[in-house]
């Protein structure tokens, strides 16, 4: 082959051999809240809202778990992280409530009792004798 003949074929006017067609590995799952998770979490969200403990939230979907995040302001740590991770469902449970220092408040296999932990205590009251 010629210097033309060199050109050419780098430019891609040549004959060039069959590329190899490698399978595509398949995209890895994100992991997500589903439907009736996300309202569990919501409902609570929407109260603590109402009664004006919790003003923001952030949802983070990774690739090994999943993060909904609770905000007294939107500037500062999040007061509390409800994480759903599947690796651990058949150990400890999926769910997890993880309070502002990193700690693990409450973990389980069903949600709406993980996010009791969460729940306002009922004050107590003086009643006469």
């Amino acid at each position: 082959m010629s210097e033309a003949d060199d050109s050419a074929f780098q430019r891609g006017a040549g004959v060039s051999p069959a590329p190899q067609s490698h399978p595509a590995p398949p995209p890895k799952p994100v992991v997500s809240f589903n439907r009736r998770e996300l309202d569990t979490i919501l409902r609570l969200y929407g109260r603590m809202v109402a009664d004006g403990e919790w003003r923001d939230y952030a949802i983070d979907l990774l690739k090994d778990k999943a993060v909904f995040s609770v905000f007294r302001r939107s500037s500062e740590m999040p007061l509390y992280r409800i994480e759903k991770d599947p690796k651990l469902t058949r150990r400890q449970g999926a769910f997890s409530v993880v309070g502002t220092g990193g700690m693990i408040l409450k973990r389980g296999h069903d949600l709406a009792q993980v996010l009791k932990v969460l729940e306002k205590k009922k004050h107590l009251r003086l009643v006469d004798a």
